[in-house]
């Protein structure tokens, strides 16, 4: 019985190995021997430009000053958007007052260069009780040097409002340490951060800090930011939402913050997918796990609005969230604290997460414009051939033209092109791969990728008369 019991589990074991075999054989990485080569000759290896030098490392972010913004924030008693704007030890005039006077820290050590606006609007929304509402966002902005890319904005932003159980309830207290002080924490040190290390005449986009109120009651002052921008004559080439991103709950930690970002159609994927594959490829896939979809599920954040005026926007926040610490008025029930309360964040990990914003602010404000009318031709044929449009810009070293498997979530650079316009992919099919242009500044820093997309085609001619039309 003994020998015959052995000999099952010997079988059993060769079953699941075989098994795992199975699964795991379409995993192979690319390219597997089984697909042509393409292009038969091998890619070429071009000579890469490296990033620009004076990355942003955590260590360069103050945890106790982000431990101290947040308890500044939570001291507030409750920051709810219908509470009193009035400046006060309590409400959330006490922390619009907060916030302004970090960014008035941080301008006056900067001598003036970064520019601190209160924007007060007011809106109506169901969760305003449908009456007008008073809110205010609390801006900065540091100007970009170049004429040709000043008016275009890269943003960071976190929401400095708050909620207890009931978010009508303008009076319980409402913390709000994790949501949203830490992404208010995560602005004001990258405004800190980028302003004192901006390089040498500046960056070549703007940069803009922002804390917006309204969040909870419907992402009203994200909405209202966009109009903000909009009526300053702005673009947003990029915005990065910071929503609960100061604690790291799940055992095994440290880990990966999320990083999520809206899709689009097939083979094109929308401005936010390449910004959120720009950011990991800036702070390297070990920091920032991507999510590809545009919020949690059934939920969302300020980067919405974004997405639907058209810009690139996307979100982080923190690994595995723990719901007794959002959305809760503090209180012991059953045994078990709730409430979103300081004594739960975790500033290192919050460090790392102000650190992923800030080096992608950085690199992305000093690239140049990110290549325009990107499309793709040569269906039915041997070569994939890619086109596209650029300003003219000194600055620019060239463009890389990109590449992946219709199955892979990152890019690879297939080649470097220093002029042109076009490019062409001698043996590479336009079935098996999608492709995009990016370009890259004498200093390594690299815009945000744009993907291919068909070029239309045009219409058929007429056959000759008493001739039948030709099939594709």
């Amino acid at each position: 019985m003994a020998k015959r019991g052995i000999a099952l589990l010997v079988l059993l074991g060769a079953v699941l190995v075989a098994w795992n075999v199975r699964v795991n054989a379409g995993r192979a990485p690319h390219p597997v021997e089984q697909d042509p080569q393409e292009p038969l000759t091998g890619k070429p290896m071009p000579t890469l430009l490296a990033p620009p030098a004076g990355a942003i490392i955590p260590g360069d972010v103050n945890q106790k000053t982000l431990a101290a913004i947040v308890n500044e924030l939570v001291a507030c008693g409750t920051r709810s958007s219908l509470s009193s704007w009035e400046s006060g030890p309590r409400g959330i005039g006490c922390g619009r007052d907060r916030i302004a006077a970090r960014f008035q820290e941080i301008s006056k050590a900067s001598g003036g260069r970064l520019q601190v606006d209160v924007d007060r609007f007011e809106a109506t929304a169901p969760r305003t009780g449908n009456k007008p509402s008073p809110f205010q966002n609390v801006i900065a902005i540091l100007p970009g040097s170049d004429p040709a890319l000043s008016k275009t904005v890269f943003v960071v932003s976190g929401h400095f409002d708050s909620m207890p159980s009931n978010v009508m309830d303008s009076t319980s207290d409402a913390p709000g340490a994790d949501d949203d002080a830490s992404g208010v924490a995560v602005s004001l040190e990258c405004a800190r951060l980028l302003t004192e290390r901006a390089p040498a005449g500046g960056y070549r986009a703007t940069l803009i800090f922002a804390a917006v109120s309204g969040e909870e009651q419907g992402l009203l002052g994200s909405t209202h930011l966009v109009e903000y921008l909009r009526d300053k004559g702005y673009t947003v080439g990029g915005m990065l939402d910071n929503d609960i991103v100061g604690a790291d709950f799940a055992p095994g930690a440290p880990h990966r913050v999320r990083l999520f970002s809206a899709g689009g159609a097939e083979g094109v994927d929308t401005p936010s997918r390449e910004l959120a594959r720009a950011v990991e490829e800036i702070d390297s896939p070990e920091a920032v796990r991507l999510i590809f979809r545009e919020d949690r599920f059934g939920r969302g954040g300020d980067h919405e609005p974004f997405i639907q005026a058209g810009f690139a926007a996307v979100r982080f926040t923190e690994p595995l969230e723990d719901y007794h610490h959002e959305h809760q008025t503090p209180r012991v029930e059953d045994g078990a604290q709730y409430g979103d309360l300081p004594q739960y964040l975790n500033f290192e990990f919050l460090a790392h997460v102000v650190r992923d914003n800030a080096e992608a602010l950085r690199e992305l404000a000093m690239a140049p414009a990110p290549p325009a009318s990107v499309t793709l031709s040569g269906a039915v044929t041997p070569d994939a051939k890619v086109s596209w449009s650029a300003p003219d810009d000194s600055a620019r070293a060239g463009f890389e033209v990109l590449w992946r498997e219709t199955t892979a979530p990152q890019w690879s650079v297939y080649d470097f092109a220093t002029t042109g316009s076009e490019y062409v992919f001698k043996s590479v099919s336009t079935d098996n791969h999608y492709f995009a242009v990016r370009a890259v500044g004498r200093n390594g820093a690299r815009s945000i990728a744009t993907t291919a997309v068909p070029r239309p085609r045009r219409p058929p001619s007429a056959p000759p008369a008493g001739q039948a039309p030709a099939h594709p």
